[in-house]
């Protein structure tokens, strides 16, 4: 598998992954996503938010387009409207990223993180950094909802997809 198959492969990965969590958590009392949990974000509805929002600014600056961040927003609609936005975009990540040459892959995108600076870096970089962000705020889903009494989490792993899910 050359570098540009990855990425394509860890985008389906990521969108897959973010299903996987948002079937869970369908399954979960709705009060409970609003329920203050001690993480980064103070809900399971926050948390998932910031990963769509992330998802969203990272596809922005991938086709230098203007960008906005929305750094701890709170969604102002119905869970099943997030669910539904995290999953769309999801796809739409994994489609932009499949729809990139290799040489589109290698190219930089110049960005600007505010409070931060100014940055620029090759949008294969940008997909791995974002798929890795996802990564680590599903793990804290899953924490947080252990937190509220879920036992019964998905296997997200990058592996697992490899492995099990990939082949169903």
């Amino acid at each position: 598998m050359n570098g540009a198959v990855f990425i394509y492969e860890y985008a389906a990965y990521n969108r897959w992954a973010n299903q996987q969590v948002v079937a869970w958590l369908k399954t979960k009392p709705a009060d409970l996503m609003e329920r203050e949990t001690p993480s980064s974000f103070p809900s399971l509805k926050q948390t998932l938010t910031h990963i769509w929002d992330t998802q969203k600014w990272w596809c922005d600056v991938m086709q230098q387009a203007p960008t906005e961040a929305h750094y701890g927003r709170i969604f102002p609609g119905t869970m099943e409207e997030l669910f539904d936005g995290l999953e769309q975009h999801s796809a739409e990540f994994a489609v932009l990223a499949a729809s990139l040459s290799e040489s589109a892959l290698e190219e930089t995108c110049t960005f600007s993180i505010p409070y931060v600076g100014e940055f620029t870096r090759p949008r294969f970089e940008m997909i791995v950094h974002c798929v890795s962000h996802s990564t680590y705020h599903r793990g804290q889903l899953v924490t947080m909802g252990r937190s509220l009494g879920f036992t019964d989490a998905p296997m997200t792993d990058y592996m697992f997809y490899l492995l099990m899910a990939k082949q169903s």
